[in-house]
């Protein structure tokens, strides 16, 4: 099994209307394992963490957190899925994105939070697809 590389792809991504209101777009398809973007932002020891009132907060060890809410952060755009197409993988103190399958050009990029975010942001409320309740028909009219 090839060894997976932390060297994020030049890969064209855009920001983007999505059902959690903005999230990150292919724009040109990206292969299955490929490392896609670093989740980047300010490490903030456990102190820090407790004060911020950050949504964007990803843990990487207990004693590291990033706060990736600053904007150049194009990863903090990435929506939760439970029906992800990507993942997180925490190497060397850093977050990097991985594609989980082959991923199409015009998809959103998407992983799953984890149970604490979803409690704790989403109060049970998933947007993604997976989620969604089925769109009922319209009756015809006459």
């Amino acid at each position: 099994m090839p060894r997976m590389s932390y060297k994020p792809g030049n890969f064209d991504l855009r920001v983007g209307r999505s059902l959690a209101g903005l999230g990150l777009f292919a724009k040109s398809e990206i292969p299955k394992s490929a490392c896609i973007i670093e989740y980047r932002g300010p490490q903030l020891t456990p102190e820090q963490e407790t004060k911020s009132r950050s949504k964007y907060l990803f843990e990487v060890s207990a004693r590291k957190t990033i706060d990736g809410a600053p904007r150049w952060n194009t990863a903090r755009y990435i929506n939760h899925s439970c029906r992800p197409n990507c993942e997180p993988n925490i190497y060397k103190g850093r977050v990097f994105i991985h594609a989980r399958r082959r991923i199409r050009p015009g998809e959103e990029l998407a992983y799953d939070y984890g149970k604490n975010y979803f409690n704790e942001y989403l109060k049970g409320h998933c947007r993604c697809p997976k989620c969604q309740p089925p769109k009922t028909e319209r009756p015809r009219s006459r």
